[in-house]
């Protein structure tokens, strides 16, 4: 498993069968009494200059505790977030031990702190000839009371689901071309009430998903799109998840530069998100319909590959002049939210590392949002409870002219002006959000588009329970959506 296990005690830790201690801290004040238990602390920490602060950790030596124990600090009046935070930041960087327990000096949830240590802990089975920094297999968290069977179940789920992400992004290109993600969409769903339904390349050129055989057909390795469907019995509400899933982008015959070549085995992470949140969502017998639509595709170049000026025929019959090949994105997604809106669910959100101008805007820590304002509202609830940062953006009606293209029903970039390149996407996919009813003038279904471009891959430095590298950002926000949309 490449999360660790987490159990909880409630008895002393010094009386754990751990291999080491860490012990969650808000920041020293001078003066404050000891924990109970934990006589000294405050002199043993002073003597290292511990401050407690967000994001700090430090090994240390306390007279009479035989273990190794370490601190990671959570800030002063730390919330729900901070002390997930410090867990994770301990469990991250505890290296070379089998079994830690784990025990915040302040009063904090278990599954805050479950939750954290299992993010922090993991780590992928990699290629090293040796293997390094070994994390925590097993993590015992510290509490009065036994958490109840929700909590346990919710902690494996979401670290489950963060965990599948990063193993199936951070995995060589080579070994997980479209084939090979439908397979392992397939395994990951076995023996979960989940239906799967994955289309070669014969059967999207029967079905007429244009965009997805257009970007895919300059590659050796064909495109997939999986369809997965999770029902349980007297679900009153149908979410549709729709995720890019580019296994390679070299930028097609828009050939990207090679410094930008490097890491685009990443782009699918917008379908190993929605994967991943639709095995949460099953494992945590949340009582809501959820459909994923994996959109997948190589986007290669070569003598079949697309041309820019080509026109291409997506699902719901637009067409698509192609001026950019190395704007793929939103043409696999074009099928995948048409396919999605035929069913006509209550909500459709698609999740997309779309945009290089998303980063331009928000950084790489707040994830962009778009879409109808009620339904990018429950997600941004849902994102605050989960503590990842979201911010919403406009899609501006002056901006939809730029879609025109002289000869198709839409164009796919804007050459030559760079202004507003993600709402120009957002626009675009906007157009293949299908209607509530078969009336024209009847409203979009409600849908949310996530840009997580910038921050799907940390390419920094480890923070929190994030390492470098992928992230699993916005899966615990979609889960939490999900799981609260169901409590209403």
């Amino acid at each position: 498993m490449p999360f660790p296990s987490v159990a909880y005690t409630s008895a002393p830790l010094r009386e754990s069968d751990a291999d080491a201690i860490l012990l969650i801290v808000p920041t020293v004040s001078e003066g404050n009494p000891d924990p109970e238990g934990w006589e000294g602390l405050g002199a043993a920490l002073s003597a290292v200059g511990f401050t407690g602060s967000a994001g700090s950790f430090q090994r240390v030596h306390l007279p009479g505790v035989e273990k190794p124990l370490a601190v990671a600090g959570a800030g002063v009046d730390p919330s729900d977030a901070a002390l997930r935070d410090a867990a994770g930041t301990g469990l991250r960087q505890l290296t070379g031990f089998e079994h830690v327990a784990v025990q915040s000096v302040v009063a904090a949830p278990w599954r805050v702190l479950a939750e954290g240590a299992a993010l922090g802990g993991y780590r992928f089975a990699d290629y090293k000839k040796k293997a390094t920094k070994v994390r925590a297999s097993r993590v015992t968290v510290q509490t009065t009371a036994a958490p109840s069977e929700a909590d346990t179940a919710a902690v494996s789920a979401v670290a489950g689901a963060v965990a599948l992400v990063k193993d199936l992004v951070t995995t060589p290109a080579e070994w997980l071309g479209p084939a090979d993600f439908a397979d392992a969409a397939v395994e990951a769903v076995a023996g979960l009430p989940v239906e799967v339904e994955v289309l070669d390349e014969d059967a999207l050129r029967d079905g007429g998903y244009g965009g997805i055989l257009g970007v895919g057909q300059g590659s050796d390795r064909p495109p997939r799109m999986v369809r997965l469907d999770y029902s349980p019995a007297g679900a009153e509400r149908h979410v549709a998840l729709v995720g890019k899933g580019i296994t390679f982008d070299t930028g097609g015959l828009s050939l990207k530069p090679p410094a930008s070549m490097v890491g685009m085995k990443y782009d699918m992470c917008g379908a190993a998100t929605v994967l991943a949140v639709l095995k949460a969502a099953a494992e945590m017998q949340l009582p809501v319909k959820v459909s994923a639509w994996l959109c997948i595709a190589d986007n290669m170049p070569s003598g079949r590959a697309t041309r820019p000026g080509d026109v291409l025929r997506t699902l719901d019959g637009t067409t698509v002049e192609v001026l950019n090949t190395d704007a793929e994105g939103r043409l696999v997604l074009a099928d995948g939210l048409a396919a999605a809106s035929r069913e006509n669910p209550d909500l459709i959100v698609d999740v997309a590392t779309l945009t290089g101008a998303i980063t331009i805007a928000l950084g790489n820590r707040h994830t962009g949002v778009m879409g109808d304002d009620a339904a990018v509202a429950e997600y941004l609830s849902a994102s605050g409870r989960a503590a990842e940062l979201a911010w919403q953006l406009p899609l501006p009606d002056h901006m939809v002219d730029d879609l025109d293209s002289p000869i198709a029903d839409l164009q796919n970039a804007k050459i030559g002006d760079p202004s507003g390149g993600s709402l120009f996407a957002g626009l675009f996919l906007r157009h293949f959000v299908g209607r509530v009813s078969e009336d024209a003038d009847a409203p979009r279904i409600p849908w949310v588009h996530l840009d997580i471009a910038g921050v799907g891959m940390n390419k920094s430095a480890p923070f929190g329970y994030t390492d470098k590298g992928v992230t699993g950002a916005t899966v615990r926000s979609l889960v939490e959506m999900l799981a609260s949309g169901a409590r209403r």
